[in-house]
């Protein structure tokens, strides 16, 4: 499958809800595009929503109306634009109800506007049209296979109708002029920065008010959501896997009445939906249903990640922490909104770039109710707080973060079941919800590695399939694990010799298959590879300021009778662990060297014993051929190279530097 690599994105309609989000993830993950955004700021766009891309060099903003022609033409020259992402569109359908024609301007015209533009400029190598679900009409109720891309178009709405005809235009322009389109058809959206005249956030913010939920007609329609960061992701696949003159369904499978929407949201908030619910006059029109066959999008690479408990969580989190973000929206929350359309749409006066926290104008705001946890006595809005939930709670690593987690006043649980127990993992995940996971448990053997040479089962039930299992429920959840691994999968080889400060990268293939331990580490770490909420840590000869815990490295090595003499990468756990709750916090993932940048012997670090600790202290060396007559399996030998880690963090020390600051002076002898 042949991948497309864009250079200069015009994204129209980003300062909307959908394409804020999509345009957020793409500078955050493509620092070499160049993404231009073109918005007219109508009343449900907010300069606000694009706040995460503000700073970023590769984001220019324009305020302009795809309608202009001239405007158009002079971005996609002057900004080198090769792909469009068409996103700016009117979309609530009550709306178009009472103002059609203003429909038919935003969605056909300014769409054709773009059309002629890609067609006079000739430039454009991907024009990816944004469409709905509702161009399909209304599926039968006992439908079991959702409408495919190529079921027929039967719009009931102007809405839908309008949304229809653009399509045909763009489908005329990729037949008669050649243009790279694309199309998508998505299913309803939700979460943070929408613009309340839509189900949810409405919703939401009554529940807040304490207000009744308005529902048209008797709520058994039947819609399907999907959260805002998995349909983000979406456009991401489609951008770079997607085929020209194909269209695209943005769907979920999992269904809800409007009912039983308006249900979840009281429950939310404690309230009783028999009093909080209230059934209004019905749209003109209002179709049951709309369900997507999503087969051809998922056979690209995608898959819906946040469940809708997650999804409704953290939407509802963020309405209560940004109550103002729109402003007096007192008309959206009608139950039939219809003085929304307005030309010039809404003022832009500069506060919203100038103050994240903005504050509306109305003095006389009705009074805001939040839900508020058992054993809470304050009624206040309240940020949402990180939450750790661990596994290895009897390991060393996992001990060491219950305790920093205590230090740094952050909520923290232990997982109470095992890694191979899928259900026991989903029962820690639905009770404890927390904001991260922790994986510091697994199986290295006791009281070495050679264990493992005969117990390789256990070894592979808890380091592979536990492993996995944790990562791919993390991934259900929309939920970020951080994976304490091993660097112990590479030796010292012609290309990287001992002594050369040539370090194995994190873009190196492990190398080292001498013990069963290390086997199964560098395999599940390959397959953790397509799981992208994962951050794994490659841990080496961890070292603490512990000088008597018996699995401190420096504590093993001081005991030997005899020690080889080899230059390792080491992990100096008081400087690093601190680390990955930041890198947690930062919400990093991928693969990370995680040690001290450099090497250290280990007849240099018996020289810092001795000196800092036990001045009688005294050792003896021998060869690896004399330590394999005394060990089971091999052991692993290597230098990682942790510049990536300390391009993140410059305040890193070097291992010798770190052993002596954080190990050897607190626990100095004099």
């Amino acid at each position: 499958m042949a991948t497309y690599t864009p250079k200069n994105i015009l994204i129209t309609g980003a300062a909307g809800f959908i394409a804020s989000h999509v345009c957020n993830r793409l500078i955050r993950n493509y620092p070499d595009y160049k993404i231009v955004v073109l918005d007219k700021l109508d009343y449900c766009s907010n300069l606000k929503n694009l706040l995460p891309s503000k700073s970023s060099p590769n984001f220019k903003f324009v305020k302009g109306d795809v309608g202009s022609a001239d405007l158009v033409n002079f971005l996609l020259i002057t900004e080198s634009i090769d792909t469009i992402m068409h996103f700016a569109a009117q979309t609530h359908v009550d709306n178009s109800f009472g103002n059609s024609f203003e429909f038919t301007k935003n969605n056909i015209y300014g769409t054709h506007v773009l059309l002629e533009a890609c067609k006079v400029t000739g430039q454009i190598r991907r024009f990816i049209h944004v469409s709905t679900d509702e161009v399909y009409g209304e599926t039968d109720e006992d439908a079991v296979v959702g409408n495919h891309e190529a079921s027929q178009l039967l719009p009931t709405n102007p809405y839908s109708a309008t949304k229809a005809g653009a399509e045909m235009l763009v489908m005329a322009y990729g037949r008669s002029y050649g243009l790279p389109v694309i199309t998508t058809r998505g299913n309803n959206v939700y979460g943070p920065n929408q613009f309340p005249e839509k189900l949810i956030p409405k919703f939401i913010l009554l529940a807040m008010q304490g207000k009744h939920l308005p529902i048209h007609g008797d709520g058994s329609n039947v819609r399907s959501y999907l959260y805002c960061e998995d349909v983000a992701e979406a456009f991401e696949v489609i951008l770079h896997k997607g085929e020209v003159g194909h269209v695209y369904n943005i769907g979920t499978k999992k269904e809800r009445r409007v009912i039983d929407v308006a249900k979840d949201i009281c429950n939310l908030f404690s309230k009783d939906p028999d009093k909080s619910i209230k059934f209004v006059e019905n749209r003109p029109f209002n179709d049951q249903r709309y369900f997507l066959d999503d087969q051809k999008l998922n056979n690209l690479g995608w898959s819906e990640h946040t469940t809708w408990q997650e999804g409704l969580r953290k939407t509802m989190e963020w309405y209560i922490q940004n109550p103002d973000w729109w402003g007096d929206v007192s008309g959206a929350l009608l139950p039939h909104p219809r003085m929304l359309m307005m030309p010039g749409g809404r003022h832009f006066d500069g506060s919203e770039e100038k103050d994240a926290s903005y504050v509306s104008s109305n003095s006389n705001q009705t009074r805001m109710v939040i839900p508020v946890s058992k054993g809470s006595s304050s009624g206040s809005p309240r940020k949402p707080s990180l939450k750790f939930l661990i596994y290895g709670r009897t390991g060393w690593i996992g001990g060491l973060l219950g305790k920093l987690c205590e230090k740094q006043g952050i909520s923290y649980e232990y997982g109470k079941g095992r890694l191979e127990d899928r259900s026991s993992l989903l029962s820690d995940i639905q009770n404890v919800r927390p904001t991260h996971v922790f994986n510091a448990a697994g199986v290295t053997g006791r009281p070495n590695v050679d264990w493992c040479e005969s117990h390789k089962t256990e070894t592979i039930r808890t380091n592979v399939t536990g492993t996995l299992t944790l990562a791919d429920l993390c991934r259900e959840h929309n939920l970020l694990m951080m994976n304490f691994a091993t660097g112990c999968i590479f030796e010292y080889n012609a290309s990287h010799p001992e002594g050369s400060g040539i370090g194995f990268t994190e873009e190196d293939k492990p190398n080292f298959i001498g013990s069963y331990y290390s086997k199964t580490k560098a395999m599940v770490e390959e397959l953790l590879k397509e799981y992208d909420n994962v951050c794994t840590l490659r841990v080496r000869m961890p070292i603490s300021s512990d000088l008597n815990n018996p699995r401190n490295f420096i504590t093993k090595i001081s005991r030997y009778n005899k020690v080889v003499n080899i230059p390792n990468s080491m992990t100096i756990l008081d400087e690093l662990l601190p680390i990955s709750i930041e890198m947690a916090k930062r919400n990093l993932r991928g693969i990370w060297n995680f040690t001290n940048p450099g090497v250290v012997s280990h007849n240099e670090i018996l020289e810092m014993y001795k000196n800092y600790i036990n001045p009688d202290f005294t050792w003896v060396n021998f060869d690896l051929e004399e330590q394999a007559k005394v060990i089971v399996a091999p052991r692993s030998n290597n230098e990682m190279d942790a510049s990536k880690l300390k391009n993140e963090f410059p305040e890193l020390l070097p291992i010798k530097g770190s052993l002596i600051k954080y190990v050897f002076e607190p626990n100095k002898r004099t």
